[in-house]
C-alpha cells in the first residue's frame, strides 16, 4: 500500500548540498537479458545527472548487488522495474516508484524524475504493489495474474513430488481389489504412499495460501493455507468432496484481499504491532473459514447431491451420451465436486455388477495429466522450461491415473485449459461407451488395463490416446491464440502490454498483458537457449597452437565460449535469414557444430516465435540443440545493418549467436549473457566495438565483458 507523500522521507537529508541518492530493483520472471539491461540503463541515466544510484539485480542466477540496511537508510527514492513479484516491506518510509521492467529500458530518465514525487510506502503496504497508475486496468489483471502464477509455482513441487510417490508406491506395491488398487499396511510401500498422500493433501493449501501472499505479504499465508484447506475437505460443509483446486484459488484470493481490506483499518497504536502477526491471521482465518463452510459450502453440497441423483437418472441413456458426460465432469475440476460425483457414480455401481460406467470414468481419467504433458512435448516453445518439466511428470502420472498431475496447468491458465482437458475427456468416455470397456477396480489410467482390471483392453487405449491427442491438440491451439491475441492488444495500445520475445528477456514490453494468458513469445533463453556445463569451454586445439605459435596473447572472452575464430568484423549478409546462416557458417570454425543445417533451422524456428532483436542495433539470435557438440558464441558486424524487427526500430549492426547442446546445464553461460546484456547497454562500448578495425581489436573490446 502507498499513500499520497508528504514531506520527503529522507532522513534529514538537504537536497541542495548532497547528491540524490537512489536505488533500484530490476527484476523480470524468466528472462535474463531485461533485468540485466533496465539497471544498466537506470545506472547510466543517474550518473549523467551526477545521481547516485545503487541497482540490485533479481536475474536467473540469483539476486546480485544486494541493496542492505544501509543502503534503504541513507536513499532518497527506490526504483522497481520488475514484471515479477518483488518485497517491499524494506522500503517503508521511502518513495517508491514500481514500474514493468521495459520502463526501466526505455524511460530511465522518466523514472528518476518521477521518483522524486512517488508516494512514501507505507507499513503494511501490499507485496509487490504498484505506484505506476496504467490505463485500463492492465496493472489489476497482471497483479491477478501474477498472484495466481505465484501460487501456482509454489503448488508444482507437492504435485510432483506427490504423484510421483503415489504412482511408485502403487506400481510396486499395490494389487487390484473391488476397493481399488490396495497396498498392504505396514509395508515399506505402504509408507511411500502415505507420504505421497501428504503431499497431495498440503498441494491445495500451498495453491491458496501463496495466491494470498502474493497479494497482502505473510499475514494472508494463514488464512489462505487454512482457507485452501477448507476448501479441500468437503466433510466440513457437508460434502462427499471438496471444491479441489478451483475453490483453493477462490479462497487464495479472498483471503489475499481480506487481508488488504483489515489492513486499511485504522487501529490505536498500541494495537499496529500485533496486527500482522496476531490480530489479521486469527480475524481473516476465521472469517474465511466460517463464510466457505456456511456461505459456499452450502453450494457446493447442493451441487455434489444433484448431479449424483442426475446421473443416476441416466443409467439406461446412451452409452455414448452417458460417457462423453461422464468424461466432460471428471475432466472439470480434477478431484473436486463435479469429478468426485462422476467418480463415486460409477465406483458404486460396481458393487451392483454395472462395470461399464466405471470402465468410462477409467478412460477419462488419465486423459488430462497426459494431454498436457503431451502438448509440452509437442509444442515446447509455448512452456517455460519448468512447464515442461512438469509436463514430463505429468505424462508418468497420468499412466498411473493420477489426474492431479494437471491441476498446474489448468490453475495456471484454466480459460485455456480446462475446456481442453473436457473435450478429451468427452472422447474418451464415449469411445469407452460405445465399446462397453469394462472396469472392476475404483481407479483409472492405463495401469488398470496392465494389471488386468480391465476388459476390451485395446479399445480401452484406443480411448485413452484418442482422448489425450484431442487435449494436447486443443490445449495447444487455446494456448497459441490466447498468446496472439494478447500480442495484437498489446500492438493496438501503443506498447502497453505487447509481447518482446527478446533474446534471454523473451518478456514484456511494459505490463503484464503480454504474459497473462499464454507464455508465447516469452522465448528466454534460460528456457530455450543457454543451459551450458559450468566448466568454462575453452578455444579448440588447432586455436590455441596457432595462437602459441603466433607468440601473442589472445584475451579470453566470455569465458573461452567466443573465440578470434568466431569474430567478423563485416558481414555480408543484409537480410535476417541470411545474416542467421552466415554466423551459424562463422560458429562452424570453431570446431563444435557437427550439423551446421540443423543448427540454422532451430534459429529460425526461434526467430519465428519472435525476434531476438533487442534494440540499440543489437540481436542475439541463439538455439539450443544437439547440432553442436559445447557452447559457443559468434559476433558479427554489419555496416549497413540487418532488419531484425527490433522494438526500437533500429536495425542491427552489432550481432552475436549463441548455440548450446540440448543437454547442457548449469548457469555459466546465463552468467556470461547478463554480463554480455548489462556491457551492451553501455554507448561508449558499442561505440569502441563498431569502430575496432579488425578482429583481435575486436577480440579485446569483447574481452571488457569478462
Amino acid at each position: 500500500m502507498t499513500s499520497p507523500a508528504g514531506p520527503p522521507a529522507t532522513g534529514g537529508r538537504d537536497d541542495e548540498r548532497q547528491p540524490l541518492r537512489l536505488l533500484a530493483v530490476t527484476a523480470c520472471p524468466t528472462g535474463i537479458a531485461h533485468t540485466y539491461m533496465a539497471a544498466e540503463k537506470l545506472a547510466q541515466a543517474a550518473a549523467s545527472r551526477g545521481i547516485e544510484m545503487k541497482v540490485e539485480t533479481q536475474g536467473s542466477i540469483g539476486a546480485e548487488n544486494v541493496l542492505d540496511d544501509n543502503d534503504v537508510s541513507t536513499a532518497d527514492g527506490v526504483i522497481v522495474a520488475a514484471d515479477k513479484d518483488v518485497d517491499l516491506s524494506r522500503f517503508v518510509g521511502k518513495r517508491v516508484l514500481t514500474v514493468g521492467v521495459a520502463e526501466g529500458i526505455h524511460h530511465p530518465e522518466q523514472l528518476i524524475e518521477r521518483v522524486r514525487s512517488a508516494p512514501v510506502h507505507r507499513a503494511g503496504g501490499a507485496r509487490g504493489g504498484s505506484s505506476a497508475s496504467p490505463a485500463g486496468g492492465g496493472k489489476e489483471r497482471g497483479a491477478v495474474y501474477k498472484a495466481l502464477m505465484n501460487g501456482v509455482s509454489y503448488m508444482i513441487p507437492f504435485v510432483v513430488v506427490g504423484g510421483l510417490l503415489i504412482a511408485v508406491s502403487l506400481a510396486l506395491g499395490g494389487h487390484a481389489t473391488a476397493k481399488g488398487y490396495v497396498i498392504p499396511e505396514g509395508t515399506f510401500w505402504a509408507h511411500v504412499n502415505a507420504v505421497g498422500g501428504i503431499g497431495f493433501q498440503l498441494m491445495i493449501p500451498v495453491l491458496s495460501g501463496y495466491i494470498a501472499y502474493a497479494i497482502a505479504d505473510r499475514p494472508a499465508l494463514v488464512p489462505g493455507m487454512i482457507g485452501g484447506w477448507i476448501a479441500n475437505t468437503g466433510a466440513l460443509y457437508d460434502s462427499k468432496a471438496g471444491a479441489g483446486f478451483i475453490g483453493a484459488i477462490v479462497t487464495g484470493f479472498l483471503a489475499g484481499y481480506l487481508v488488504l481490506w483489515i489492513k486499511k483499518v485504522r487501529v490505536p497504536k498500541f494495537v499496529q504491532p500485533i496486527m500482522p502477526i496476531i490480530v489479521i491471521p486469527i480475524v481473516a482465518t476465521t472469517a474465511l473459514g466460517l463464510f466457505f463452510i456456511y456461505v459456499i459450502g452450502k453450494p457446493i453440497s447442493w451441487v455434489f447431491e444433484h448431479l449424483t441423483s442426475w446421473l443416476g437418472g441416466m443409467t439406461g441413456t446412451s452409452a455414448v451420451l452417458l460417457g462423453a458426460i461422464l468424461g466432460l465432469m471428471i475432466a472439470f475440476d480434477m478431484g473436486g465436486p463435479v469429478n468426485k460425483t462422476a467418480f463415486l457414480f460409477g465406483a458404486g455401481l460396481i458393487a451392483s455388477g454395472n462395470q461399464t460406467v466405471m470402465g468410462m470414468c477409467a478412460a477419462a481419467i488419465p486423459v488430462m495429466p497426459l494431454g498436457q504433458g503431451l502438448a509440452t512435448l509437442i509444442r515446447r516453445r509455448l512452456y517455460t522450461e519448468q512447464e515442461r518439466e512438469t509436463g514430463l511428470a505429468a505424462l508418468f502420472m497420468g499412466c498411473f491415473g493420477i489426474s492431479e498431475g494437471a491441476i498446474p496447468f489448468a490453475a495456471a491458465r484454466p480459460a485455456q485449459v480446462i475446456p481442453a482437458n473436457m473435450l478429451g475427456g468427452a472422447v474418451a468416455g464415449a469411445v469407452a461407451g460405445l465399446a462397453g470397456v469394462k472396469d472392476a477396480v475404483p481407479h483409472g489410467g492405463p495401469i488398470v488395463a496392465v494389471l488386468g482390471a480391465v476388459s476390451g483392453v485395446p479399445v480401452f487405449f484406443v480411448a485413452v490416446a484418442l482422448g489425450t491427442v484431442v487435449t494436447a491438440l486443443a490445449t495447444v491451439a487455446l494456448v497459441d491464440l490466447s498468446g496472439r491475441r494478447a500480442a495484437v492488444a498489446g500492438e493496438g495500445s501503443g506498447g502497453a502490454g505487447a509481447v518482446l520475445a527478446g533474446a534471454g528477456a523473451g518478456a514484456v514490453a511494459s505490463g503484464q498483458a503480454g504474459r497473462e494468458l499464454s507464455p508465447v513469445g516469452a522465448g528466454v533463453v534460460e528456457a530455450q537457449a543457454v543451459r551450458a556445463p559450468g566448466a568454462q569451454a575453452t578455444a579448440t586445439a588447432g586455436a590455441g597452437a596457432v595462437e602459441e605459435a603466433a607468440g601473442e596473447a589472445v584475451p579470453e572472452v566470455l569465458s573461452g565460449h567466443l573465440t578470434e575464430r568466431t569474430v567478423r568484423v563485416a558481414l555480408g549478409a543484409a537480410e535476417k535469414e541470411a545474416a542467421i546462416r552466415e554466423m551459424a557458417e562463422l560458429l562452424t570454425r570453431s570446431g563444435r557444430v557437427a550439423d551446421v543445417g540443423e543448427l540454422v533451422a532451430t534459429a529460425l524456428r526461434r526467430e519465428a516465435e519472435g525476434t531476438t532483436g533487442l534494440g540499440e542495433e543489437i540481436a542475439i539470435p541463439h538455439a539450443k540443440t544437439d547440432a553442436v557438440t559445447a557452447p559457443v558464441v559468434g559476433f558479427a558486424r554489419s555496416a549497413e545493418g540487418v532488419e531484425w524487427g527490433s522494438l526500437d526500430g533500429t536495425k542491427a549492426r552489432l550481432i552475436f549467436m549463441i548455440a548450446v547442446p540440448e543437454a547442457a546445464a548449469g548457469d555459466e553461460h546465463l552468467r556470461i549473457l547478463a554480463l554480455l546484456s548489462r556491457k551492451l547497454m553501455d554507448a561508449g562500448f558499442r561505440d569502441r566495438l563498431l569502430a575496432a578495425p579488425d578482429e583481435r581489436a575486436v577480440l579485446e573490446v569483447l574481452a571488457e565483458v569478462g
